[in-house]
């Protein structure tokens, strides 16, 4: 009896199951075209376990997929995707599933290596947008993704005799602008630079 009723449940779980893989793909691989990723297709593999015996995750084995070539089929996320590639596929899934996800806090590590420009701003939003369901720490060297957040905090690292010691500070106003033409421009801050990352905050 115990064997019928699971069976009942786990065929049930896979019709839901393939069902939610078609809309998680759709909607990521829609995000992942607005981050300039259109050549990657992501894709939901549910494979049927080969036990008989009853399994606490269901009748089959989930895994993210992903191709990073046209026309070569998809492999297994971890093995393919780059350092950045992982972190903007990351993203996309965490946006797309925000809505439904009860996780409190996000972290993404250099989510925006490798881009720059107007992708940046694609990513700068996505992160604000997911912001808004839960918290988000970014880390990141771009002042169109930074300019985006709703706080902007320095970390800095200083070596002496005795060792390094890291610093953590959240900046004001003045200090983030400050901050933002700093990251544009490197260690030549002009007015130009500084009123240009005053805009951005006002836009952001």
């Amino acid at each position: 009896a115990l064997q019928k009723t699971f069976i009942t449940a786990a065929k049930k779980l896979s019709k839901q199951r393939q069902s939610a893989a078609n809309k998680l793909s759709k909607a990521v691989n829609a995000k992942l075209d607005e981050l300039q990723m259109a050549h990657c297709q992501f894709a939901i593999a549910i494979e049927p376990l080969t036990s008989e015996s009853p399994n606490t995750a269901g009748a089959e084995s989930l895994e993210f997929l992903i191709s990073t070539i046209p026309g070569k089929p998809p492999k297994a996320l971890a093995q393919i995707a780059s350092g950045g590639e992982l972190s903007r596929i990351s993203l996309a899934i965490a946006v797309v599933t925000a809505q439904t996800s009860n996780i409190p806090t996000v972290v993404f590590d250099e989510v925006d290596v490798g881009i720059g420009g107007g992708v940046a701003e694609v990513v700068g939003n996505l992160l604000r947008e997911l912001g808004q369901r839960g918290q988000v720490f970014c880390v990141t060297h771009l002042a169109q993704v930074a300019a985006k957040g709703n706080s902007h905090l320095l970390a800095q690292k200083s070596v002496s005799k005795s060792g390094a010691t890291t610093s953590i500070t959240e900046l004001n106003t003045d200090k983030r602008t400050a901050e933002l033409a700093r990251m544009m421009g490197g260690l030549d801050v002009t007015q130009s630079s500084i009123a240009h990352a005053a805009e951005m905050l006002e836009s952001a």
